[in-house]
């Protein structure tokens, strides 16, 4: 079942679309930090581009648009990835990866793509599904952790398998064109938005690098280690980069007995 936006998973822990929020009272249709609450933490984007961190900053800063709660109106600099895809795309039989997905026009870097879009799902009901897949069956379920200034780890888990959008066909690359972002709209559930990492010519395939790896930093030793030892439980990577890892990024707490 085809869905732009992510929805409430079978566990119903988490309903995505609760607007809990409050909204700016910027008058403007233009909202500028640090004027707009929204934009506390700095401005995200520029001319629709999503704003590099700053070379001083070791994490990446969180992205909060602009919601449905605010004041200022649908032109507002700050909703991005709100308004859905902005450039065409297709979904095509690949040779050796099943489907993938390419663009039919130039996506300039940093640009929006396309959101990763499924049922959100709870830890428990997440592993229960991995658990209960073949090694022939395709995973399409996503864990994302982000580190809080707490040290608190929030997780998310989304899964396309049944309900989701164009994101579900994006293929792994150790060499991605694309990076994925967690940005909040209406809540604190994030909506899993993928940015072109460089300039993308029409007719490339679209992918990004499953494990997460905002700035693509090579595999460490011990990465390496753990992954020689998981490798009978692991899929292989057809992505043929020069830096292919063989792999596809496996997680395995989702796989874990306790």
């Amino acid at each position: 079942q085809y869905s732009p936006d992510s929805v409430a998973g079978a566990d119903g822990d988490v309903d995505p679309t609760e607007i809990t929020f409050p909204g700016c009272s910027c008058l403007t249709s233009s909202c500028v930090a640090p004027a707009c609450s929204c934009l506390s933490r700095g401005e995200n984007y520029t001319s629709l581009c999503l704003r590099p961190a700053d070379k001083e900053e070791e994490y990446a800063r969180p992205v909060f648009e602009c919601n449905s709660m605010c004041r200022c109106g649908e032109s507002c600099p700050n909703r991005v990835v709100q308004r859905g895809l902005q450039f065409r795309l297709e979904v095509f039989k690949t040779e050796r990866k099943g489907w993938g997905v390419r663009t039919l026009e130039f996506i300039p870097k940093g640009r929006f793509a396309c959101e990763y879009a499924g049922e959100v799902l709870g830890f428990n009901e997440a592993r229960r599904r991995i658990r209960a897949q073949t090694s022939k069956d395709p995973n399409y379920i996503i864990a994302v952790r982000e580190h809080l200034h707490s040290g608190q780890i929030m997780e998310t888990f989304v899964d396309p398998t049944y309900v989701g959008n164009v994101g579900r066909f994006l293929n792994h690359s150790c060499e991605p064109n694309l990076f994925m972002v967690p940005v909040r709209v209406d809540s604190m559930v994030p909506k899993l938005a993928l940015f072109a990492a460089t300039d993308i010519s029409a007719g490339e395939e679209l992918s990004y690098d499953y494990s997460g790896r905002f700035h693509n930093y090579p595999v460490t030793n011990r990465e390496q280690e753990s992954s020689e030892e998981d490798n009978r439980l692991r899929k292989p990577c057809y992505c043929g980069s020069r830096t292919c890892a063989s792999f596809l990024p496996w997680d395995s707490s989702l796989f874990s007995s306790s």
